[in-house]
Parts: C-alpha cells; sequence; structure tokens
C-alpha cells in the first residue's frame, strides 16, 4: 500500500456480495465517515481493499481467498460496514420525534441478518420500502449469520444494505 496522503485514514471494513463475503482495509479522506461513505458523492466505481480475506460461496463448502488486494465493483455491494469492534457513530438523532425501530429480517446474498429500520411512526414497512428511493439504507443492531458458516456470529450497531438487493421479512 502506498503511504497514506495527510489528509486520509484506513479503516478495517467488511463488505456482502451475492456470493461473497470480503474483510480488509480502504483507503478514504480524513473527513469521511466510514459507515456512511458509500452514501457519499464521488464513491468509486470498485471499492479497492488491502490485504482482504475473502470467503467465497460458489460450492461446498464455501471456499477461503487473500490476496493483497482486491477491487469489488461497488454495483455488487449489497451490505457495508466497519468490522467489529470499530464503530461510528450512529447517524440519525435519537430524539427525532415521529419515528420508530421496525424490528426486520433480511437476506443479504446468503447471510441473514436480525436488524432494525428506523422508520415514520406514520408509515407501515411496505409503504416505507415502496416510497424510500435511497441507494443505501440504514439498519441498526445487526446480527449477522450464515448457514453456511455456523460459526459466523457478527453484530454490528449499524450497516448499510443496498435496499434493491435485499430481502425484508418480519416475523
Amino acid at each position: 500500500m502506498k503511504p497514506l496522503a495527510p489528509d486520509e485514514k484506513t479503516a478495517l471494513v467488511m463488505l456482502y456480495t451475492n456470493n461473497m463475503l470480503v474483510r480488509g482495509e480502504i483507503v478514504i479522506k480524513e473527513s469521511l465517515r466510514v459507515s456512511i461513505w458509500l452514501r457519499t458523492q464521488g464513491v468509486p466505481n470498485y471499492i479497492h481493499l488491502h490485504s482482504p480475506n475473502v470467503i467465497l460461496f460458489g460450492g461446498t463448502p464455501p471456499k477461503s481467498l487473500a490476496y493483497s488486494e482486491i477491487f469489488v465493483p461497488t454495483a455488487d455491494v449489497i451490505g457495508f460496514h466497519l468490522a467489529p469492534p470499530a464503530q461510528d457513530p450512529l447517524d440519525y438523532d435519537a430524539g427525532e420525534v415521529n419515528r420508530r425501530m421496525q424490528p426486520v429480517d433480511l437476506l443479504v446474498g446468503s447471510f441473514m441478518l436480525k436488524a432494525q429500520l428506523r422508520i415514520s411512526t406514520q408509515t407501515e414497512l411496505a409503504t416505507f420500502l415502496d416510497v424510500s428511493r435511497s441507494s443505501w439504507t440504514s439498519v441498526y443492531e445487526a446480527d449477522i449469520s450464515n448457514p453456511y458458516l455456523p460459526q459466523f456470529n457478527v453484530h454490528v450497531p449499524m450497516m448499510l444494505v443496498n435496499p434493491n438487493h435485499v430481502s425484508f421479512g418480519m416475523a
């Protein structure tokens, strides 16, 4: 990895696609919050990760790969968060009125999440999903698991998901 510029930092992140999980370091501007980076202007076409560990879900058992660098098409990413234990401040004001946490189950590729969405008290989940035009939706208190990796169990306070490639379930 080339030396960081004075206005850059690294962050260890995890990203999910339909057929893989990648954990590695990204380099971003010091002024950006990593947790909401994909919502900002100027996100590249490929997410460049350094020292990534990749789990590929294409057969049984899943295959583990390691590279010095990997470039993952941003359009293929359906979930993204800081690798625990790191975390950013949440992206909402807890004192905001007329909002509630809606428990949901999400299917993100082969991963299952039990999490919460922050939605209006005046709407239902179906309406929220119908009218939301955001490329990235924040989910909170996400417990992430995968039936093909029984030992994989991650909890993150916040992550971004691409709602166009995620299925939302209600218990």
